[in-house]
């Protein structure tokens, strides 16, 4: 049984939350974007995307250690419902987000790769996929925020060993 995470599962872990929290920060709305797009939040949510691929292949392989057996069952289902919300996540906004742009006529390049458009530019507002992404990006962190809290309620209040786990050795 995997004790702590791989060194590889690391890196991609904190890189992605790097860039999670660098996309936040970046993210622009409103007419502005059309005169200037936010190519650096592309390049920053299009790095999540890509980052949650070998995650994702690695967790699957077996690369995440088991949920301590002696943590409650609640805590257990919380761990469990909690990844995979985070994953979709993961996931959702990167791609909502390049729909939006798509949508908006606006390419998407990264490091000068125009990326091919997920539907057809609308000549009105882009919709209901640009409001989740644009709203859905404060949830993603609080739902990471709150992630990271309860990895320190673990190492703090229970004692046991589930930071340590994602912390390099």
């Amino acid at each position: 049984m995997v004790q702590r995470y791989s060194k590889f599962m690391i890196v991609l872990h904190w890189l992605t939350a790097i860039c999670v929290v660098v996309a936040w920060f970046l993210g622009e709305g409103g007419p502005q974007i059309l005169k200037n797009p936010p190519t650096v939040h592309f390049a920053f949510g299009l790095a999540v995307l890509v980052l949650v691929v070998p995650r994702l292949i690695a967790r699957l392989a077996g690369g995440a250690p088991r949920l301590d057996p002696r943590s409650a069952p609640l805590l257990q289902l919380a761990a469990k419902a909690g990844h995979a919300v985070l994953y979709a996540f993961l996931i959702a906004m990167p791609l909502s987000g390049w729909y939006a742009a798509s949508a908006l006529g606006i390419p998407v390049t990264v490091f000068g790769v125009t990326l091919p458009a997920l539907t057809a530019p609308v000549q009105q507002p882009p919709g209901i996929v640009a409001d989740l992404h644009s709203n859905g990006g404060t949830v993603f962190l609080v739902i990471a925020g709150l992630h990271g809290l309860m990895a320190l309620y673990h190492h703090f209040v229970l004692k046991d060993d589930t930071l340590r786990r994602m912390t390099p050795a």
